[in-house]
């Protein structure tokens, strides 16, 4: 019986990618569900038996592990450099975008609050 090996839910293509190469390279039988099309499923990678399961989540965790220790490790090297997104490089960026999430914000706090207003005055 098929079982899920990963959900693709917010899943990045590189990692997708990688995950499948590192499938393909260690020989493991797995088959992708695509996502639907109004969002309801994202997709996954199933393995085709169960007998290979354990054998194949440990072999995603080892990645995984890898993967994080990277990414960690280019975050801070982009810190030491200077090169890493902070809030005022966004701002810099692209301030027409942050002051329209602020107003956003600031709205959606007034929606919040008018009931509290309007109930006691």
């Amino acid at each position: 019986m098929a079982k899920l090996l990963m959900n693709l839910r917010n899943v990045p293509d590189d990692e997708a990618d990688e995950v499948r190469a590192l499938l393909d390279e260690h020989r493991v039988e797995y088959y992708e569900t695509k996502p639907s099309r109004w969002g309801i499923s994202f997709g996954g990678i199933w393995l085709r038996d169960e007998a290979g399961f354990a054998a194949a989540k440990q072999l995603l965790a080892t990645y995984q592990q890898g993967r994080q220790q990277r990414a960690r490790a280019e975050r801070e090297a982009a810190e030491r450099d200077g090169t890493a997104e902070t809030f005022w490089s966004v701002v810099r960026a692209e301030p027409g975008r942050v002051v329209l999430v602020v107003v956003g914000i600031l709205f959606t706090l007034a929606l919040f609050a008018l009931p509290m207003i309007l109930l006691r005055g």
